[in-house]
């Protein structure tokens, strides 16, 4: 198969993909649509950049319309997505394939008013792409009703479960009919999610692009050995001397991307910072400055690895390793869209060397290295035989981190109250409830969580 007439769609979804542009159908979508458009179940490992979007969506559409249903429209498919980013691009998506269809299809996820939202899905619509927290709130109002649903997608499972929303997949299981046909994606294939698939998928055709299959041949990576105070100097230099016009800068924590988008406009580059704290308004305004070329730097965490995707991005920067090997890929993936070439530029200072160690073995393969700028610091290479994981500093070494940051002041607790900060970010999470837990605290956190989404 070499064309998307011969995985048998219909002429109007055809005529949708060819004003999209599309030619070939990736890997993903030639192996997913025949068994969709069958009735089968897929369960597919594919990250995103891949097509799967597509490969999900022009299935659903094509069955679906085969058969309108006369009066009120009722939701008979349901798109869970973990990041308000992720279901705004899907939503756009089959706007974009829908358009020759009569099939109404809403976003909803949390962080914005919800009335408006809930007048669409009182006029009735056939399609509806969730987040999970809002997706229940709604519910939980009745305003929602999952008891005729034909097609349940859930997407970027594994970043469903890294961000804590297992108890509310399982609550949406439970409310959608026995009868219907399942599909799940996922990056990665832990057991977590191999247990989860077996819950829910009937059958299921597995379908495997993972990251260490999917070609990375046109991005060209580098990796920088460097103190973790001469980041943000690097970073401004590369910006500066490389002119970048549309790059992503990826940081580990929420404090950080803010810390640093403040860093780079006081060195003259315009930046934005997108991540789960931000309200959606302000995220949406970043995206789309980036998108349309007006702010050329987005600094993100993890939330926008799996969630963004924008054509013409030449850089991507790693300004923090990542601690899961996998987001590597992801973060990488920002580039080299539609057959563009792009850059990955890696900065690894000593603490993260065993996070470096932990990503070449993913991938099966050493990433160049670069020393030849001015910040190159031996110190950060890792050792031989060392193992993957985060390389704990031990006291000399923060002691001398500390007189590296603030000579005049070596005795402060800076770097440990940076440490504490840190942590209280480590976690990304949107549109996201607690992990659970019976106290009163857990619980309080919900109700807080849910009044948050409701406005």
């Amino acid at each position: 198969m070499n064309n998307f007439e011969s995985l048998g769609l219909s002429k109007k979804l055809l005529q949708a993909v060819e004003s999209e542009g599309y030619t070939t159908p990736t890997p993903v979508q030639e192996q997913a649509i025949p068994p969709l458009l069958a009735g089968r179940d897929v369960l597919g490992v594919a990250q995103t950049g891949t097509g799967k979007t597509a490969a999900f969506a022009l299935p659903v559409l094509q069955v679906m319309s085969r058969s309108v249903p006369q009066g009120k429209r009722y939701i008979r498919a349901l798109i869970l997505s973990p990041t308000r980013e992720l279901a705004a691009q899907i939503g756009e998506r089959f706007a974009a394939y829908s358009e020759n269809l009569n099939l109404n299809h809403k976003v909803i996820f949390g962080g914005v008013n919800q009335n408006p939202q809930v007048r669409a899905l009182q006029k009735g619509l056939d399609i509806l792409v969730a987040t999970p927290g809002r997706l229940l709130d709604l519910i939980g109002q009745r305003h929602i009703d999952l008891s005729r649903v034909e097609f349940f997608v859930l997407d970027e499972a594994d970043r469903m479960l890294d961000m804590g929303f297992i108890r509310d997949i399982n609550k949406v299981l439970k409310l959608l009919p026995k009868k219907r046909q399942n599909l799940l994606f996922s990056a990665t294939m832990p057991g977590s999610i191999a247990d989860l698939a077996g819950s829910f998928l009937n059958d299921a055709v597995m379908i495997d692009v993972s990251p260490k299959e999917v070609t990375v041949d046109r991005i060209e990576q580098k990796i920088m050995f460097i103190r973790k105070a001469d980041k943000r100097r690097l970073l401004v230099q590369i910006i500066k001397s490389q002119k970048v016009k549309c790059g992503i800068v990826f940081t580990r924590t929420k404090h950080g991307a803010n810390r640093l988008v403040k860093q780079l406009d006081q060195s003259g580059i315009s930046a934005a910072a997108i991540h789960g704290n931000k309200s959606q308004g302000a995220r949406t305004k970043a995206l789309a400055g980036f998108k349309a070329g007006r702010i050329p730097i987005l600094v993100a965490t993890d939330i926008a690895s799996r969630g963004i995707d924008v054509e013409g991005i030449t850089h991507v920067f790693n300004y923090d390793l990542p601690n899961e090997p996998e987001s590597y890929v992801h973060r990488i993936g920002r580039t080299a869209r539609a057959g563009r070439s792009g850059i990955a530029y890696g900065f690894c200072d000593n603490s993260e060397s065993g996070y470096l160690v932990g990503i070449q073995q993913l991938i099966g393969a050493e990433i160049p290295v670069d020393d030849t700028h001015e910040f190159h610091f031996e110190g950060a290479i890792p050792k031989p035989g060392q193992k993957p994981g985060k390389i704990k500093e031990n006291k000399s070494q923060k002691k001398k981190s500390s007189e590296n940051k603030n000579p005049r002041s070596r005795s402060d607790n800076k770097p440990n109250q940076y440490k504490r900060r840190s942590n209280n970010n480590s976690r990304d999470g949107d549109d996201r409830r607690p992990r659970g837990g019976n106290n009163r605290t857990s619980q309080g956190g919900n109700r807080s969580n849910r009044q948050n989404n409701r406005r």
